[in-house]
């Protein structure tokens, strides 16, 4: 779990999951909200998928608007922008996968945060809405936990 040096206050974090629809821009509007001026933040993910509007819900509940968010893969990212990251945060067993093999030409750290995927949730709206804020406190405080440095770095 000891992340080499370079990454223990990256510049520039990458999150990625499956899809980038509901995990990965959670993190990234959740690490852009708290600390918005000290690092660079972008999430993919391995494949594309459609923006979840449970997920735009219940991070609206927290007064962050990620409805203009555009699900995007690994390659679109790279030719859009290219992967100059440090870091990659892996929300998923395939976006691990997919990071790791992008270290053997990338100079990035890797860390796995294993986090449900809420959109296997059965039941009413609200039980389903409930999976999705759990999913977000859960980024929420390993996020904290994991850039509180940065913050006080840059505050």
């Amino acid at each position: 779990m000891d992340a080499p040096s370079r990454a223990r206050n990256p510049q520039a974090v990458l999150f990625s999951c499956g899809l980038n629809s509901v995990r990965s821009p959670m993190a990234e509007s959740l690490l852009q909200q708290m600390f918005p001026q000290a690092l660079y933040v972008k999430s993919a993910g391995v494949k594309k998928g459609e923006l979840d509007p449970f997920a735009v819900a219940v991070m609206a509940e927290l007064g962050q608007d990620i409805s203009g968010h555009k699900p995007q893969t690994f390659e679109e990212l790279e030719d859009w922008e290219g992967l100059n990251f440090d870091l990659i945060i892996t929300l998923s067993p395939e976006a691990h996968h997919k990071a790791l093999a992008l270290t053997h030409t990338l100079a990035a750290d890797v860390e796995y945060w294993p986090t449900p995927d809420p959109t296997d949730t059965e039941g009413s709206r609200e039980q389903k809405l409930q999976a999705y804020r759990d999913v977000c406190d859960g980024l929420s405080l390993r996020i904290r936990r994991r850039f509180s440095k940065v913050g006080a770095a840059s505050g």
